[in-house]
């Protein structure tokens, strides 16, 4: 670096001298990300702001403990931008106490039993294949090895939360927590009634809203906060942050959330994400961003009403979040297909069990997809009308070489005119 230059991040030029084949993947993925569809719920595009934090020399700094009770040495700064981040969480979602230091949404679960369960105590969650999370309960995950979950669901008639059930089986196996939130589910949650429903087995409500949290902080749908014992959740999707998780809670909870966290399931924080979603918290705390999340919904409505207008069912008749989950059965091609053909023609989102699915859940009949992304580059509802027509092609002529070239080609035409990180005029 020249004598005098100033440096306060990365220098991507340095990479690419040091390590090319590194910097090539780098720039094929920023190239991927410009060119394709991203309709993968779960995904976003963070601001440069974020992408400066992430990469910047708070990544050097090791800080296991909280803001002023660190186990080294040096943490000054560091404590102030997490002090920044907490204060911005409260400020934002209106919670009593808030925990930035979970590396991911998972991470963040793993803490909420850590507070409030043993190994053993049953837990009330919502049944995977009806939308729920790993995390929820699945055999194969720690939190169906551990516990005893047992697994409520959606109504077939309406294929909304079967809150009847959900009582019923709380009144039945009191559980000692009951986990309301899933992965592909595209309603609202009542809240109320979860609240109500654990007051009356004495439950801890816990929320994971790991998938629509940026809907809240963007004022769009109801928060869980004000009824929630606690709420976990990721930072990189509608919210539109660094990859990582964050815990909100009631103030009595606050002593056993940040015990769970350190020392209970992690060691030092990753200070350049807390940074991160510090930056992130104060995006969304602008009126643009609730622009931004207003209109997420209403892209994923039209989407879902575009794609039933191409002959493929939106499940509980349509969405009110960010994602849309699609009954794909009537183009005869099962969710995997779907999703192979779509990838071949640019379109990135993922197949996906419906609620009743006759598929294994590595088919599937479904696909999930989300506006979080599309809406962060600009587009609207002409565009969705335009991507409704490209997925359904994919999916029905995509296994056509010819054909995925061609949708691909018209992919590419459209992202062109929202592109992300665009590169610096000279």
């Amino acid at each position: 670096m020249p004598r005098g230059e100033k440096y306060y991040g990365p220098d991507f030029n340095a990479l690419e001298r040091q390590d090319p084949e590194i910097a090539s993947v780098v720039i094929s993925e920023l190239e991927r990300q410009r060119h394709d569809l991203q309709l993968i719920a779960s995904e976003n595009f963070t601001s440069s702001a974020v992408l400066a934090t992430m990469g910047s020399t708070l990544s050097n700094k090791y800080a296991e403990g909280y803001p002023g009770k660190r186990y080294y040495g040096g943490c000054e700064e560091v404590d102030k931008v997490e002090l920044i981040g907490i204060q911005r969480a409260k400020d934002l979602f209106g919670a009593e106490h808030a925990n930035l230091q979970p590396h991911s949404g998972a991470s963040a679960n793993v803490a909420v039993y850590q507070a409030f369960t043993k190994p053993g105590d049953t837990v009330l969650a919502m049944s995977l294949p009806h939308g729920g999370h790993l995390t929820h309960g699945a055999k194969v995950n720690f939190s169906g090895k551990w516990f005893n979950v047992v697994s409520y669901g959606v109504r077939q008639d309406n294929e909304l939360i079967d809150y009847d059930q959900l009582r019923d089986l709380a009144l039945e196996h009191k559980p000692k927590m009951i986990c309301s939130g899933a992965t592909a589910y595209p309603s609202l949650i009542d809240f109320e009634k979860v609240r109500q429903i654990c007051d009356e087995v004495g439950a801890i409500m816990w929320v994971d809203a790991a998938h629509f949290i940026g809907l809240v902080a963007g004022k769009a749908i109801p928060s869980p906060v004000p009824y929630a014992d606690v709420v976990s959740f990721t930072t990189h999707k509608v919210l539109r942050g660094p990859r990582g998780g964050m815990i909100l809670s009631k103030e009595k909870h606050a002593a056993a959330i940040d015990k769970a966290i350190f020392p209970g399931m992690q060691g030092g924080p990753i200070m350049s994400a807390v940074a991160g979603k510090a930056v992130v918290l104060k995006e969304c705390a602008t009126a643009a961003y609730q622009n931004y999340a207003k209109k997420v919904i209403e892209n994923c409505q039209a989407l879902a009403s575009d794609l039933q207008k191409e002959g493929m069912r939106a499940v509980s008749g349509g969405t009110q979040t960010h994602l849309a989950l699609i009954d794909i059965r009537s183009t005869g091609v099962n969710g995997k297909v779907a999703d192979e053909r779509c990838g071949k023609s640019g379109i990135s989102l993922n197949k996906n069990s419906i609620p009743f699915d006759p598929e294994s859940p590595a088919v599937s009949s479904g696909i999930r997809v989300g506006t979080a992304a599309v809406t962060t580059q600009g587009m609207g509802r002409e565009e969705m009308k335009v991507i409704a027509g490209l997925i359904s092609r994919a999916i029905k002529n995509g296994d056509d070489e010819n054909q995925a070239k061609e949708i691909r080609s018209e992919v590419h035409q459209l992202t062109k005119r929202f592109s992300v990180y665009p590169e610096p005029s000279i």
